[in-house]
């Protein structure tokens, strides 16, 4: 059974009566049709189409209207082909319409008569279209041309893949895939319509509707005449599921539904298994039977460490009698914005306070803004992008950004800490108070900075690194100190005592060259010891035979993934991961060319988790033995203390050891082999055991250890940054430290070696990137980069990159020079990737975009994620078509995408249920990231083929 079908039977007994009305509200009556009216239009247009209509492929058809008498005689009209129909509305954002027309592939649209001029101003410098000649009463019919690679949806080969060529052959086609319990798209009767979401939270997704799934609706209400508010409907079936998928009796999780038929067809899906659920992005509470609203998923957030549904603050400040109307935004993911309608004046002090009697501290927003009338979009919902930039003019128009002289910065300083912390107006901030102990991190450091640095009118060297590490007090002199020559404010720079060294420094300032040969195991370069240790951005480093890598000249220590040379078999089968279940088959090798094996999408599939006990920001190092068949480890820290070592393979912990305090760098192994090491917060790097875990050394820095280590391959040192502004080359076989070296400001991000020429880079929060001789510890050049340095550098055979936070990615000579600029919309954070042929350049934002660039710094292609991207992206060639290298990343909402390295193309999306600052590490076909639901993910990457089967990538 179909709508038209129902709608013919229904019609059909009563063809006099009337069937349809419509008011124009013009003062006329309004205009009705009767069901015999309404069959007869329909009939004619769908003759209509039959003639003028060359399908291939799904069979949709656009309809660009306003409403009005004839819409429902042509929608029955379009269904009667059969064809799915696709409304698009003329007043919807050009964008938007535009993205659901190549999305859908359409080849054919309706267009009112009265729309055409509209239709056609609107599209002709996007799409190449021709007129049908011939005109169908009010409509007109337009086939589309689109131009070359503009449609995403469907890749080229969609006519030999996907065209039904006769009835009978769609029939059986979807009769056997039903009988396997999965509904098929190109079933000939299978779509009734094609809608769109709303894209308020993202890029709008395409939802294809089958018959199968809206006619338990029309049956429900035929035979109920009153439907209790809250049950499901026939045919529905209602969930409620926890992060972990499990079902939820009592307590809070998110609701699913679905049923046998309620299936539905999401973006590129072509066929969905009978009774798929689907989540809704609505948050409930289960209690003694019923189910109680919370919120949208998509206004939850983490503030201050704590989950805060952000409806709860809009819920609170409407109660207030004070208040006609608001709506709460969460600006650029970093402030949250109160935004007031008033029915009276009100003062915004007097607005702050009412909320603290009602909200907790983590949820009274950082600024209210009062504002005439709330603004909407064409769906009725509130325009956030409308209301963000309300807030970028009232930001803009704020006199706050001027400062009179130094005796009015501490009361501004007071302000922005405060305001900033979304700390209570009341009382003042202690003089002792520190930023990260108050509820800062390093993304609201960047912001006080940034708003610091405006107030005063000038850059503020140094200062970030005091927000991160001091007082209020001595934030203040620091920037009195720096901004304002000879005052009458005296001021104390004393800093709180820093640990002093255990280890000394006998070699501190001799800058002789490292000599560890002897030092070394005596077997670290026979056959037993050849190791492959893969680390986040796609870096490879090969330790043992000289034979296993080839010699690359000029270029870094560390090679991207698929350098590893295909000329020993025997390697590469040793190390070559399992499938993720023996069940699943790879295609023929005849098959890696044709169309079907170029029609298959990526699933991720997760394969095994391992819980830490609390947030893993760390990234994981994944090392394998390149001889033997020892099984592949994946070390990892986290904020529990604790270093764990896990099975790549199965998911079994090896060894897990407890440091002295939270683990935010990320592990490298030594040249022999036998120890990882890893920096902590207590100021230590350790040194551990890679079998045992056991602790073999310590060595004690002044100050936290984030940045993570890097080891050279021709000596065996291991160099790592601190916060307490130092650069160390350690001898771990001799355990001491070989020199130490003053680099100007706090060194957060982690080290990078290059070989030829001998370079270690390292960046400082002060701006500052320097190059290093390794052996001596001394200084090659420096280069003042203006603003703090998150990102770590990344070098290639002729050059150096570094993310910024003023949102640039900088390139450099080996000499220093400064090659280009490439400014992305927002702070990078993330680390550069680069690609095995150095040609191109990949990083994330927080603008939410992943960026590839040309090595001479032109842009190839952006990436719309759904969050900011802090961690680094990871390229890997595609193991089934070793042409295609694909790109791993992670935005900050817990999306890990995976692209096509090329083109930027999406290829595939999962959702972690968590934050995720750790960067993916890619082996074969699994990939492995931290979350900050305290757990390590391994997600197998498996093909989906056309017959639903999947296999290892």
């Amino acid at each position: 059974m179909t709508l038209q079908e129902l709608v013919r039977q229904a019609a059909s007994m009563y063809l006099d009566r009337t069937a349809v009305c419509f008011d124009e509200g013009n003062s006329q009556p309004p205009t009705c049709y009767t069901y015999k009216t309404l069959l007869s239009e329909a009939s004619e247009l769908s003759n209509f189409l039959l003639a003028h209509c060359d399908f291939g492929g799904l069979r949709e058809i656009g309809l660009y209207c306003q409403p009005g008498i004839n819409v429902p005689s042509w929608i029955l009209g379009v269904l009667q082909v059969p064809a799915a129909y696709a409304p698009i509305d003329p007043d919807s954002p050009l964008p938007v319409s535009t993205h659901f027309m190549k999305k859908c592939d359409l080849q054919y649209v309706l267009v009112e008569k009265k729309q055409v001029n509209k239709f056609k101003s609107s599209y002709e410098t996007i799409l190449n279209y021709d007129t049908v000649s011939v005109e169908h009463k009010d409509l007109v019919l337009f086939r589309l041309h689109w131009e070359n690679g503009e449609v995403s949806w469907i890749l080229s080969d969609r006519e030999d893949n996907y065209k039904i060529n006769d009835r009978k052959d769609s029939r059986n086609c979807g009769n056997s895939i039903e009988e396997k319990g999965h509904m098929d798209v190109r079933q000939e009767h299978c779509l009734a319509y094609v809608l769109h979401t709303s894209g308020t939270t993202g890029t709008p997704k395409i939802v294809r509707v089958p018959h199968a799934c809206i006619l338990p609706n029309v049956q429900h209400f035929r035979h109920e005449h009153t439907v209790q508010l809250g049950s499901p409907l026939l045919g529905t079936v209602v969930e409620v599921r926890d992060t972990a998928g499990s079902s939820v009796h009592e307590g809070t999780g998110q609701v699913f539904l679905g049923g046998k038929n309620r299936v539905c067809f999401l973006d590129d899906e072509i066929t969905v298994p009978l009774g798929t659920m689907r989540a809704t992005g609505d948050f409930v509470t289960v209690k003694d039977g019923e189910i109680f609203f919370l919120g949208r998923k998509d206004s939850q957030i983490k503030r201050h460490g704590k989950r805060l549904n952000i409806e709860l603050v809009q819920q609170v400040a409407e109660e207030l009698h004070q208040v006609e109307s608001c709506a709460v935004t969460w600006y650029n993911q970093e402030k949250l914005v109160l935004f007031v309608v008033s029915k009276v004046d009100l003062v915004k002090d007097y607005l702050f306070k009412e909320l603290q009697k009602h909200l907790p501290s983590h949820a009274l927003p950082d600024d209210v803004v009062f504002i005439d009338t709330l603004p909407f979009t064409c769906h009725g919902k509130i325009d956030a992008s409308e209301l963000n930039k309300i807030y970028v003019d009232y930001i803009n128009s704020q006199p706050r950004n001027k400062l009179h002289g130094k005796g009015e910065l501490w009361e501004k300083l007071q302000y922005l800490w405060k305001s900033i912390l979304s700390l209570p107006e009341d009382p003042m901030v202690p003089d002792n108070s520190v930023f990260l102990a108050s509820g800062g991190d390093s993304l609201k450091s960047t912001w006080l900075l940034s708003e610091l640095e405006k107030l005063t009118g000038t850059s503020i060297p140094g200062l970030l690194e005091v927000i991160l590490s001091s007082s209020i007090l001595e934030v203040h002199n620091h920037i009195v100190q720096t901004v304002f020559t000879h005052g009458d404010l005296k001021v104390d720079r004393s800093y709180a005592t820093k640990r002093k060294l255990s280890d000394t420094y006998p070699e501190e300032a001799s800058r002789r060259p490292a000599r560890l040969e002897s030092a070394l195991p005596s077997d670290l370069n026979s056959e037993t010891n050849a190791l492959i240790a893969v680390s986040r951005g796609s870096q490879v480093l090969s330790l043992g035979p000289g034979r296993l890598l080839p010699k690359l000249g000029h270029c870094s220590s560390i090679w991207p993934l698929d350098l590893i040379p295909q000329s020993n078999p025997q390697i590469l089968k040793s190390v070559n991961p399992p499938a993720p279940d023996e069940k699943l088959k790879k295609p023929p090798a005849s098959q890696e060319g044709s169309p079907a094996a170029r029609a298959k999408t990526v699933v991720l599939r997760e394969r095994w988790r391992s819980d830490t006990g609390k947030c893993v920001d760390a990234s994981p190092l994944l090392v394998m033995a390149a001889l033997d068949k020892s099984p592949t480890t994946v070390y990892i820290g986290s904020h529990s203390h604790w270093v764990k070592a896990v099975d790549l393979f199965s998911g079994k912990m090896t060894w897990q050891q407890l440091l002295g305090d939270r683990i935010e760098s990320s592990a490298c192994v030594s040249k022999c082999g036998n120890f990882i090491v890893v920096g902590c917060y207590n100021g230590l790097v350790y040194v551990l055991n890679s079998k045992s875990g056991e602790e073999y050394w310590t060595f004690s820095t002044e100050d936290a250890v984030k940045s993570s280590p890097a080891m050279d391959p021709t000596t065996g040192l291991i160099y790592v940054g601190s916060h307490d502004q130092h650069a160390y080359a350690l001898d771990i076989y001799e355990k001491k430290c070989v020199w130490k070296l003053k680099c100007g400001g706090t060194l957060f991000s982690s080290l990078c070696l290059s070989l030829r020429p001998y370079h270690l880079y390292c960046a400082t929060l002060g701006g500052l990137l320097l190059a290093v001789n390794p052996a001596a510890g001394s200084i090659v050049w420096k280069h003042p980069c203006g603003k703090p340095l998150f990102s770590s550098p990344r070098c290639c055979q002729r050059y150096v990159c570094i993310g910024c936070v003023d949102g640039s990615l900088l390139c450099f000579t080996h000499s220093g020079e400064q090659i280009w600029r490439f400014s992305a919309g927002g702070p990078i954070f993330s680390s550069p990737c680069i690609s095995a042929s150095e040609q191109e350049i990949y990083f994330g934002s927080h603008d939410c975009f992943l960026y590839c660039c040309s090595v001479e710094g032109h842009l190839q292609w952006k990436f719309e994620t759904t969050a900011r991207v802090y961690s680094t992206p990871f390229a890997f060639r595609n193991p089934s078509r070793s042409s295609e290298t694909l790109l791993a990343a992670a935005s900050t909402d817990g999306k890990l995408w995976i692209l096509e390295s090329q083109s930027g193309e999406l290829q595939s999306v999962y959702e972690l249920p968590g934050e995720v600052f750790s960067s993916p590490v890619v082996w074969g076909s699994m990939l492995v990231i931290g979350c900050r639901n305290n757990y390590i993910y391994c997600l197998d990457l498996l093909c989906a083929h056309e017959n639903n089967q999947v296999s290892s990538l």
